[in-house]
């Protein structure tokens, strides 16, 4: 989780496709978007609407 949380905050592209697991990231959302700041999470759920899908049916 914590370095999911670092690669989403500070990571480059390349790290991004070499560290994330897309199945693993979407099972996590839920958890991983509490820990990281809003206007971070909003970039990500709008550019991934399955992960704005993912936290909202946890929620």
């Amino acid at each position: 989780m914590g370095l999911y949380r670092t690669v989403l905050a500070e990571g480059q592209h390349q790290d991004l496709i070499n560290l994330l697991n897309r199945d693993l990231l979407t099972a996590q959302w839920p958890t991983l978007r509490t820990l990281i700041s809003r206007p971070l999470r909003h970039t990500w759920e709008s550019a991934f609407p399955e992960l704005a899908s993912a936290g909202a049916a946890a929620a």
